[in-house]
């Protein structure tokens, strides 16, 4: 009789153990956005992998751990061609990214506004810089010498993030059951539709979908900026030898 006694005990330790396990390693959680109005529908897959989504526990963190820092190399804004890639990047508050000059020439990256402000000077081809991003917020970055630039980082509060695939297909691995805000960002889109887009979703044990998620872009909301210092560009930046790299 000891002997099933101890044997039943060892199998409703396994049994729990499992249940914990898949408690633990949370669910995916899936959605489908869309951007613009019917006449830009051409422009879609180009506009849906700009979009970022990411959760927030409602009433406080969740109850299970949120994800442990891969301990990898940084997330990094390269800079070739004179262009930023990834043109739209998401992190986590903490993170540190890099940004590596792989153009034949010399680049300044800078940023002005809210989710963190910095001007990393003029560096040369192959150097790379590091930024930390220690607060909330939407970070607009450019070049100082080459206006066409620019590139976005989303900080956010939250482990739990993405930004969409080309497809309009957003996938977040390792969610834990629970309550959660649901927040949206897309480059096109005005501050109001943004939140009148967000939402409240139930978190539970198996894969949830978030279904259809669509944004209305501002045709007006157009990006104009200016250099670190305030002034226009110099249309005669781009063939000064100082930018020439050696």
């Amino acid at each position: 009789m000891s002997n099933i006694k101890h044997c039943c005990f060892l199998l409703a330790g396994v049994v729990f153990w499992g249940t914990s396990t898949a408690l633990a390693q949370g669910v995916t959680v899936k959605a489908q956005v869309t951007v613009g109005t019917q006449k830009l529908r051409s422009r879609q897959a180009e506009r849906d992998s700009s979009v970022v989504l990411w959760l927030t526990p409602v009433g406080g963190r969740a109850g299970v751990p949120p994800r442990a820092p891969s301990g990898g190399p940084h997330p990094q804004l390269v800079q070739k061609n004179k262009h930023f890639e990834p043109h739209v990047l998401a992190v986590e508050v903490g993170s540190a990214v890099d940004f590596p000059n792989r153009d034949p020439f010399f680049h300044n990256v800078f940023s002005l506004f809210d989710g963190k402000r910095f001007d990393l000077g003029l560096y040369e081809a192959g150097s790379t810089r590091t930024v930390h991003f220690d607060r909330a917020g939407i970070c607009y970055i450019f070049c100082n010498i080459h206006p066409q630039m620019s590139a976005v980082v989303v900080v956010v509060d939250s482990p739990y993030f993405t930004v969409s695939n080309g497809a309009g297909e957003i996938s977040i691995p390792h969610v834990p059951s629970g309550r959660y805000l649901v927040h949206v960002w897309e480059e096109h889109c005005s501050a109001k539709n943004l939140k009148a887009a967000s939402r409240r979703a139930d978190i539970g044990v198996n894969d949830v979908s978030l279904g259809s998620i669509h944004l209305e872009e501002c045709q007006e909301l157009v990006m104009v900026h200016l250099n670190k210092y305030g002034r226009d560009y110099d249309p005669q930046v781009f063939s000064s030898p100082i930018y020439s790299q050696p």
